[in-house]
């Protein structure tokens, strides 16, 4: 118990550093706009460009991690993730940063995807549901404290120390991950590929079922990211007027996620998926009208809602999607994080031209509209857990 223990705290500590590295810039976007003289979608390329990094290597990554060992492919991600945040840290050149932020997109699926598809071959079923909430839970404190780190420990015009620190964080936590996950065994690594042969992604995208959550998974971070991304323009300005410390401290709202992660997942096995999924829509609407409201308790509680929505979907997708499977976790579970990803990228895209052209009340509507997909997966899989019972 107690190695298990320890496995767990270094998977969380590990996947917690490579989502402080994603988000790291998303509380200073308007100081690297004036820094470097770009505008408000130029400077969201600072995470827009991780985050493309990310869908552009994620089924790479997942091939490897169905046929080889972990740690190698952990060191070789954590190595080059920390390197392209020194750079960012050093460089003049904003053309650079977006650069090296690609690069580091590209190798955290190393640290990222690679240890899901670990933990859901190695888990027993019975534990999956509450590890799998876990690990949402350390991408949620990654998040939370990658947008601390950027614009409140670091003073917002000292944010190039944020990417050392970050790195720093990637490092040592890969150090851990050297020394404490255990080394794969022969009989590991040939269970793997044998896996690896059963599916490939083409069959598992003709999974109409799995689909329908990767679905699920890409509306809903392309429903969330933009909002944080886009929060500090709104509450620089009228009527808000907020500093960048104060404007960092409101993502102190993603504490919450961090305890819905295991409590979405065990009430997911309890209630059922599908109607998680549709009530946890529902709560994230409802949330989005109130950031429309000129009133900072209205935008606290609407944050609120809208975390406590979208880390609901997200550790019911990711569930659902691991109880669903039999075989090769690590494609499985890089589609996820492909689609995942890319709904990701297409929303904080889109709502830059939204927010450019009507406001923040143009990025609400644009959000808005993309409800229906995870509501629809959700109306799905309550039917099929519905036949089922029957």
């Amino acid at each position: 118990m107690a190695n298990i223990l320890r496995i767990q705290v270094v998977v969380f500590a590990l996947v917690a550093a490579s989502f402080t590295n994603i988000y790291l810039p998303q509380p200073v976007l308007p100081i690297l706009q004036s820094e470097f003289q770009i505008s408000p979608v130029q400077a969201s390329f600072s995470v827009s460009f991780v985050i493309m990094g990310i869908v552009l290597s994620n089924l790479f990554f997942g091939y490897l991690s169905d046929r080889y060992p972990v740690k190698p492919i952990i060191l070789t991600g954590g190595v080059f993730v920390a390197a392209g945040g020194l750079i960012c840290s050093s460089t003049g050149s904003y053309t650079v940063l977006v650069a090296c932020r690609l690069l580091q997109g590209l190798f955290i699926p190393a640290l990222t995807t690679s240890i899901a598809a670990w933990l859901s071959r190695s888990l027993p079923a019975e534990r999956l549901s509450s590890v799998m909430g876990a690990y949402v839970s350390a991408t949620i404190f990654g998040g939370m404290g990658g947008r601390m780190l950027g614009g409140w420990i670091h003073p917002p015009l000292h944010w190039r120390y944020a990417f050392v620190t970050a790195s720093a964080f990637i490092l040592v936590t890969v150090a851990m991950a050297m020394v404490v996950l255990p080394a794969s065994g022969r009989e590991e690594i040939a269970a793997a590929r044998s896996s690896n042969g059963r599916e490939t992604y083409s069959s598992l995208l003709r999974k109409k079922e799995l689909l329908l959550i990767y679905a699920c998974g890409a509306g809903s971070l392309l429903i969330f990211s933009p909002v944080f991304n886009y929060l500090p323009y709104r509450l620089s300005g009228a009527p808000f007027n907020l500093t960048t410390e104060t404007i960092t401290l409101v993502y102190l709202v993603y504490v919450l996620g961090i305890f819905l992660g295991p409590l979405a997942g065990k009430l997911s096995s309890r209630l059922g998926g599908g109607v998680m999924l549709i009530f946890s829509s529902i709560l994230l609407g409802l949330s989005l009208t109130l950031l429309l409201l000129p009133s900072m308790t209205a935008v606290i509680l609407g944050l609120l809602g809208v975390c406590a929505g979208f880390f609901s979907l997200h550790t019911v997708a990711v569930v659902l999607l691991n109880r669903k499977l039999t075989c090769s976790h690590g494609k499985a579970n890089a589609l996820y994080v492909l689609f995942y990803y890319t709904g990701g990228w297409l929303g904080l895209t889109g709502a830059g031209f939204a927010y450019e052209h009507a406001g923040w009340e143009g990025v609400i509507v644009f959000l808005a509209i993309f409800l229906v997909i995870p509501l629809s997966v959700g109306v799905f899989e309550r039917r099929v857990e519905s036949k089922a019972r029957d």
